[in-house]
Parts: structure tokens; C-alpha cells; sequence
């Protein structure tokens, strides 16, 4: 099925680090910064909401590959920006994303995300 998602698509999306995403948060006692789990889950959502336009019903996307190196500590309150460009589209349904992260200070992350386009039904019946 050809979904109609080509290279070059790109989606930016802004947060704000509050304490719920930082590593204390989440396990990390005492490192009160942005969390790479939390990083990634916000480049996982500027990924997908860059193709979901393109999905029929009953399809959607899930994370596959996950290459990033998380290069500076962003401190709650600052704003981060995602920005992912698609890279290359494999079969019609394997997709590379490029992807940059950046705080108020300058770049935190960058590195590659993949995903992969499912029917939702056969995705689940294999549970």
C-alpha cells in the first residue's frame, strides 16, 4: 500500500521541561534535568504526528530504531524544540527520521529514530 509519505517531511514541536519529565522523575533520584526517556518520547510524538496525516484508518506507526546521543543537561523550565526530517521511506512502511533536539542554550540530541506503518489489526492480532 502506498501510503504517499515522502523524504523531506518535516515536523517541529515545542516543549516545556517541567519536573514530571525530568530523570528524578523517573528513577534518577537527585538529577533534576531532562530525562533521556522523556526526550525520546518527545521525539517519538514529533515523528509520528509528522505522518499520521497520511495514515488511513486502522494504520498507525510505532517506534522501531532508536539511535540518539543525548549530548547536554536542559534544567526544568527551559523550552526545547524537536525538529525530525524524513530520510528515507523503505518498502512504503519503514521510515528513517533525522532528528535534532534543541534547548534555549543550543543543541542537546541528535541522532536517527525509525518507525514502521502497521494495520493496526494484524499488529495486535499477533499479541
Amino acid at each position: 500500500m502506498d501510503f504517499g509519505i515522502k523524504e523531506g517531511l518535516k515536523n517541529v514541536k515545542e516543549y516545556v521541561v517541567e519536573y514530571k519529565d525530568t530523570a528524578d522523575a523517573v528513577g534518577n533520584k537527585g538529577i533534576t534535568v531532562l530525562s533521556s526517556p522523556t526526550m525520546i518520547l518527545w521525539i517519538e510524538q514529533t515523528c509520528l504526528e509528522a505522518v499520521k496525516p497520511f495514515l488511513p484508518e486502522g494504520f498507525e506507526t510505532v517506534g522501531a530504531v532508536f539511535d540518539f546521543l543525548h549530548m547536554a543537561p536542559t534544567p526544568v523550565g527551559q523550552k526545547v524544540r524537536v525538529e525530525a526530517e524524513l530520510t528515507k521511506v523503505e518498502k512504503g512502511k519503514v521510515l528513517t527520521f533525522e532528528v535534532k533536539v534543541y534547548d534555549e542554550k543550543g543543541k542537546i540530541c541528535k541522532g536517527k529514530h525509525g518507525r514502521a506503518i502497521v494495520n493496526k489489526e494484524q499488529f495486535f492480532g499477533n499479541l
